[in-house]
């Protein structure tokens, strides 16, 4: 239970980093790598908890942020 609960700490905090580095504006690929790392802590949860539908969302979030990645350092 505390494990869980870590993990959706994590991932909620790294989630609020990227909002506020968007809403900062040109602060890619930092914003970018925030979320990418909210989306790895909730996907180890949702894994954890076997969420099949929490694993689906984060694991296509990683796909985006991956995409948006390559994009921002490309």
């Amino acid at each position: 239970m505390v494990k869980d609960d870590t993990l959706q700490w994590i991932g909620a905090g790294f989630i609020l980093a990227g909002h506020t580095l968007n809403s900062i504006g040109g602060c890619d690929p930092w914003n970018i790598a925030a979320f990418a790392g909210g989306t790895a802590a909730f996907l180890a949860w949702a894994w954890r908890v076997r969420n099949r539908a929490q694993v689906l969302v984060n694991i296509v979030s990683a796909g985006i942020c991956l995409a948006g990645l390559f994009r921002a350092i490309a």
